[in-house]
């Protein structure tokens, strides 16, 4: 099979055939012109003289046959014994005297869950896999928003760790968190985001009226729908609020936090681009910092998800 490097594909193999076949050039010469091996020339036209077109594509380079693969009855052995016993396969090894490397590729062939995903009792799966890994975007804004909330320890006046390195003077014990609320914009990815002292159900209700204010200055008038975690203050205080904006609250599965990615991965752009971008000496400049921050996020700097900056998909003017 043709990869990244290969001197022939497809197109490359006729080209070949054409000029040794179709023009009558000697093997050899057109082999030095395309760059590869006399050998290799005469394998493709050989191909193609007894398949014709069909043999120059490419094929599967799995062998024909594998006469060392484990039997069979010895891969069931290895499940059945899994199951059963509920042990990895270095103890599996121990008992089938086979090597502990093959039956660890017997259980990836069956699609055997690792036993950290199952219950130790009863073997059952209880882990949540990642079943989202395709990517989804909206077709329109406010179709879908994300919120989340990311917690940061708050900074000790003079500066923390950061500024002064790790010791007990600077270690900021007992002054608490802040909590960033942030929700963004599936399709436009246009955000926001409030430095707020908890995470209580009415503190979530008003920030998101206050986010959905702010996405409507910016073209964002209406909300359809409003994913969040299974947080204890969005499945019981959010209803009310979701409610006043027309919207429907929906919940990513339990354990799932890839399935609210969006938001997950604008914690992760708050943390690098504002919270540790830079050296703050006390709490109030680094929350000082952050609307200034998010201007800029939502107006100039280029999301690569979507080429542009957020606000071009809400006004394209």
């Amino acid at each position: 099979m043709s990869h990244g490097n290969a001197r022939l594909n497809v197109r490359g193999r006729l080209l070949l055939i054409d000029r040794v076949i179709g023009q009558g050039r000697p093997v050899a010469h057109v082999a030095s012109e395309l760059g590869i091996s006399r050998q290799c020339a005469h394998r493709w036209v050989g191909r193609f003289r007894q398949e014709g077109a069909a043999g120059l594509q490419d094929r599967s380079s799995r062998p024909h046959r594998s006469p060392n693969r484990t039997p069979a009855h010895l891969e069931q052995q290895v499940l059945t014994l899994r199951r059963r016993r509920r042990v990895g396969p270095a103890r599996l090894a121990e008992e089938l005297g086979i090597p502990t490397r093959t039956i660890g590729a017997i259980l990836h062939r069956h699609a055997v869950p690792r036993l950290a995903e199952c219950d130790p009792l009863t073997g059952a799966v209880i882990r949540a896999s990642r079943r989202t890994g395709l990517r989804y975007e909206r077709d329109r804004p406010g179709e879908l928003v994300h919120m989340d909330v990311k917690k940061l320890g708050r900074i000790p006046d003079g500066g923390g760790w950061r500024a002064h390195g790790r010791s007990e003077q600077v270690r900021g014990r007992g002054i608490g968190f802040d909590y960033v609320h942030s929700m963004i914009d599936d399709h436009s990815r246009l955000a926001y985001s409030e430095i707020l002292p908890d995470e209580k159900g009415i503190t979530c209700a008003q920030f998101l009226l206050r986010a959905a204010d702010y996405f409507a200055q910016r073209g964002i008038t209406r909300i359809e729908r409003i994913m969040t975690d299974n947080a204890f203050a969005y499945r019981k205080s959010l209803a009310a609020a979701a409610a006043q904006l027309g919207a429907k609250q929906v919940f990513i599965r339990p354990h799932c936090p890839w399935q609210n990615g969006k938001v997950e991965r604008l914690n992760r752009t708050l943390q690098i681009e504002w919270a540790y971008r830079q050296v703050f000496t006390s709490n109030d400049d680094r929350a000082a910092a952050l609307a200034p921050w998010l201007e800029h996020y939502n107006t100039q700097r280029i999301h690569t998800a979507i080429g542009a900056p957020p606000i071009s998909r809400v006004s394209p003017t």
